[in-house]
């Protein structure tokens, strides 16, 4: 009898421990200290719902019942416009077989207050008879707001930036950051406020570094910031406008001295001791880690595989020729801003000076490929497609290294995420807004295309999962990752072209521009 009662005890307090881990399984519903954890997700799904309703709908476009979005619109129309007892029958007011409300009470409650709401910012939208089939709702997709969301969300839901920074871990928002608003001031022709913003953003973040050229030493004391990338554009656009001006002496003077006045105010601490200064910049002058460092998708790393570059150059080679190519790269973009500097010929200018630097400079890390996607980002409603070919494989290029910080559902889900917001529909229906002609010749280029695009994403898709899953050989371990930023490098390559053509291209149509005027 003892150990039947011991078994029944031990059963009853197993019994008890379960429902009490049935009952903390939910305790989340009635606690009262996650509400910003809760605030959070609910606003994240919020965002999902919003991305996904920014795509067509059932029906949309579709005469002459349409869908089920005309369905709930007509229900809300017919709650408020006829009285509670008609909703359900047929009358000359609500014709039942146009979408007769066939759902319980409840539902027609809901769908009248709905409209209430509606009515108050689009009254043509519930009113009775003429407006079946609307479609024309506030923030319609042809609209320039429309335009304008999309792009916002381009910009500040950037996946790159969100992983570097909120996943691999890092501050480059703030500089970015910076960025932005000086490039905004030079849109605004602020300019010396521009000059300001950026000085800040130099002083922000190292990314690479050339140490003194005309000495052998590793540790020398020159460095270049983060937004160096951006220098040449900054400083090509604004000289083309000094230069333009009754006094251009007087415009680089301020310019100058604003930059200055900057640079002390930051650096104020160290300029007092020459052995602080060079201490402190020293510090950010990464040149004992090579030309390169581990499988960066630019111009040193890739051709690494034929040509060995640290065997065969010093550090000190290396810098000057990486200088020397970074500076050929970005001169054609420079001499068109000066020759002709413009707003839009700017922006293909910071992306054009991004690049040179992504591909050629000293020291390059996988993230740098953030600084050309910012001034694409900028382009993105004029460049959808070369935007969206260049995320995917700033993404692609990134993928080993978010690897190794365990970063691989975030990569996939915020992957994810700006495919859904990137193809919603904006002002020119999801499609350039240069769309090419009718033209058979056309056609079967874009199917060429179409083809080798598909080709490149299957082929992309295929690597991520084998470097999921697969070990590569022994005598090649670094396989994939070589792979992966020999396929990345070709398509920077192809994109640093096409933007510096488009760019030149500004020039010819500024010079068609000024001929009309003469004539």
């Amino acid at each position: 009898m003892g150990k039947k009662k011991e078994k029944k005890e031990i059963n009853e307090k197993v019994d008890v421990e379960a429902v009490e881990i049935e009952d903390d399984t939910w305790w989340w519903l009635t606690h009262k200290g996650i509400g910003a954890t809760f605030l959070c997700i609910s606003v994240f799904a919020l965002l999902v719902r919003v991305a996904v309703s920014l795509h067509p709908y059932s029906g949309a476009g579709s005469p002459p019942k349409f869908g089920d979005y005309e369905a709930q619109r007509h229900w809300m129309e017919i709650t408020l416009n006829l009285p509670v007892l008609e909703w359900y029958r047929n009358s000359t007011g609500n014709d039942l077989s146009y979408w007769g409300l066939d759902y319980p009470p409840l539902t027609a409650y809901q769908s009248y207050f709905h409209g209430l709401f509606l009515r108050f910012f689009d009254p043509d939208s519930v009113s009775l008879f003429t407006s079946r089939g609307y479609e024309t709702y506030v923030g319609c997709h042809s609209s320039r707001k429309n335009d304008c969301a999309w792009h916002i969300a381009m910009l500040l839901l950037n996946p790159c930036l969100i992983l570097i920074d909120h996943g691999h871990f890092q501050y480059n928002c703030i500089s970015l950051g910076l960025t932005v608003a000086a490039i905004a001031a030079i849109l605004s022709q602020r300019e010396l406020l521009a000059s300001c913003l950026f000085t800040l953003a130099l002083s922000h973040k190292q990314i690479s570094a050339w140490a003194n050229l005309f000495q052998d030493k590793t540790d020398g004391a020159s460095m270049f910031s983060m937004s160096v990338y951006y220098a040449p554009a900054f400083f090509s656009h604004l000289l083309g406008k000094c230069l333009r001006r009754k006094n251009p002496i007087h415009g680089v003077a301020k310019l100058g001295l604003t930059v200055l006045g900057t640079f002390t105010v930051v650096w104020w601490p160290y300029l007092h001791s020459t052995d602080a200064l060079l201490g402190v910049l020293s510090r950010l002058a990464p040149f004992e880690r090579g030309i390169y460092e581990d499988y960066v998708a630019n111009f040193w790393c890739t051709s690494s595989v034929i040509i060995k570059w640290k065997r065969l150059f010093s550090v000190h080679s290396l810098k000057f020729i990486s200088l020397t190519a970074t500076v050929l790269t970005c001169l054609p973009s420079m001499v068109q801003q000066v020759m002709a500097p413009s707003s839009r010929g700017f922006l293909y200018g910071l992306l054009n000076s991004s690049f040179a630097f992504y591909l050629f400079s000293f020291q390059v890390h996988e993230k740098s490929i953030l600084l050309p996607l910012l001034p694409a980002s900028l382009l993105a409603l004029e460049e959808r497609r070369p935007f969206k070919w260049l995320m995917f494989y700033g993404l692609f290029s990134m993928f080993p290294l978010l690897c190794r910080d365990k970063l691989v559902l975030p990569y996939f889900a915020l992957h994810a995420l700006f495919m859904l917001l990137y193809h919603a529909p904006c002002g020119h229906g999801g499609r350039p807004r240069n769309a090419r002609p009718n033209n058979t010749k056309f056609d079967y280029f874009d199917s060429f295309k179409t083809f080798m695009n598909g080709f490149i994403y299957l082929s992309s898709f295929i690597l991520h999962i084998v470097y999921l899953t697969m070990h590569p050989p022994e005598k090649f371990p670094y396989l994939f990752e070589a792979i992966i930023m020999l396929i990345c490098f070709y398509q920077f390559a192809l994109l640093a072209f096409y933007t510096n053509v488009k760019q030149w291209s500004l020039l010819e149509h500024s010079t068609t521009e000024e001929e009309k005027k003469l004539i």
